[in-house]
């Protein structure tokens, strides 16, 4: 197994989608840090990553006072700290929005909203893990990633099955939750491995380590054997 694929086993992610948007612009809404969305999407959970993707459409992510990431069709965008941003097409005056308790309530039924513009579909979801655990992996990640999943076929398959079971999960056939967990689960995975194969050659730290075929060898017995004296 590659040192990747290792430390992802090691650190427990787990995974869910909580919110499926049509919105048409002009829209824009903030979502919350990681430590207000714990409580209601996995209570206890030691730290939350956040994850869109751009399914349709177009739209802009910014965090804090971070230059705006434009996203378009396919873009995935991972927030490892889970730091609060804005979400938007067009102005940027906010949009009504139901509570996070309104919209959790009504499961994964299309949130509609917006000015009438341009159509940009969305879907948001989560992955847990142990911050101990995974604070290798987060403290070597920058607070946004970016990367598209529409190039290949792995990616097409991905996009096409989240849209089946979001639709599964809004008709309540038993295990629609379950699976779409999973494919959440896949979805950061992916977009992992994506960004990692896209870093510079010159690269160091964590990352440059897991992508080079020797050390990342090492990386592996480590993450393996803990415990073990290594000297």
């Amino acid at each position: 197994m590659d040192a990747l694929s290792e430390v992802l086993q090691v650190v427990r992610l787990e995974g869910g989608v909580f919110f499926n948007g049509e919105f048409s612009s002009p829209w824009c809404f903030t979502v919350p840090s990681s430590k207000d969305l714990v409580p209601f999407l996995a209570p206890g959970a030691s730290h939350l990553i956040t994850l869109h993707l751009l399914t349709e459409g177009h739209g802009s992510v910014q965090l804090a006072d971070e230059t705006p990431v434009e996203l378009s069709a396919g873009d995935i965008i991972i927030l490892p700290q889970g730091d609060s941003h804005t979400m938007w097409n067009g102005s940027r005056t906010p949009t009504k929005t139901p509570s996070l308790t309104k919209i959790l309530e009504q499961g994964l039924a299309p949130v509609r909203l917006g000015g009438g513009g341009e159509m940009t579909r969305f879907v948001c979801g989560y992955m847990t893990c142990d911050a101990q655990f995974c604070s290798v992996m987060l403290n070597s990640l920058p607070a946004a990633i970016k990367v598209n999943i529409f190039g290949d076929q792995s990616g097409k398959w991905l996009e096409n099955s989240l849209r089946f079971m979001v639709e599964e999960a809004r008709s309540s056939r038993a295990g629609g939750a379950a699976v779409l967990a999973k494919l959440s689960e896949a979805l950061f995975t992916e977009a992992l491995r994506r960004y990692v194969a896209q870093l510079p050659p010159e690269q160091t730290g964590w990352l440059g380590a897991v992508r080079d075929a020797e050390v990342g060898k090492v990386l592996t017995l480590l993450h393996r054997h803990p415990a073990r004296p290594w000297k």
